[in-house]
């Protein structure tokens, strides 16, 4: 989890202005933190192997019992502290300068995908995607797919601003933007450093005439 949402974890729902997400008892939400805070931080520990229920469990300071009634399995708990620290970490800036917007969001998936705790999250349930076809049904619709938009949306605000020509392939732009730090993070393991990420913004804004 990243500092902002430790800080939040040991609030009450209402102070945080997080949306509750447990049953009705008033400490289900700072509960529930708990328990992603705990899945996280295993994770970076233990591996994925090495992450249990009972181990996130005694790690948050919670029942067993209430674990099973809000997940059924670690892959579960997992992938909801993900989504929770994407939303958190990977919202695209939106200054109203493209360049700058770019360059930003490339750096900061860069750092989440390589160098955060999140980040490690991220590629142990990929790499549990593989091994597991309806996990893998639920992790592309649920984490995948909300990330593409993330990874498209500075290039479509551009669009919808006129920055863009109108035929101009944002899937495919898209591809080219971000496949690069997806590529070296979970397959080739080379550094990705910020002139790494300025240089694919670079090379995205002189194929459209931009600088």
């Amino acid at each position: 989890m990243t500092s902002v949402a430790r800080a939040e974890a040991g609030g009450t729902g209402e102070g945080s202005g997080r949306r509750h997400h447990g049953n009705r008892h008033g400490r289900s939400e700072g509960a529930r933190q708990a328990v992603l805070e705990a899945a996280d931080d295993l994770l970076v520990e233990k591996g994925f192997a090495g992450v249990t229920m009972e181990g996130i469990a005694a790690r948050a300071g919670v029942a067993k019992q209430t674990l099973y009634r809000w997940w059924s399995a670690k892959t579960d708990i997992l992938m909801d502290a993900l989504l929770q620290d994407a939303v958190e970490d990977l919202t695209p800036p939106d200054t109203g300068d493209l360049a700058r917007d770019l360059s930003a969001y490339l750096r900061q998936l860069a750092w989440f995908l390589g160098e955060s705790d999140p980040g490690a999250v991220f590629r142990a349930l990929i790499a549990q995607a593989q091994l597991d076809p309806g996990f893998a049904r639920d992790f592309r619709s649920r984490c995948l797919e909300p990330q593409r938009l993330r990874d498209r949306a500075v290039l479509q605000r551009a669009l919808d601003a006129g920055l863009l020509p109108a035929d101009v392939d944002i899937e495919a732009e898209t591809d080219q933007l971000v496949g690069p730090l997806y590529y070296r993070v979970l397959v080739s393991d080379e550094p990705i450093g910020e002139a790494f990420t300025d240089g694919l913004a670079d090379a995205f804004l002189r194929r459209h005439g931009l600088v």
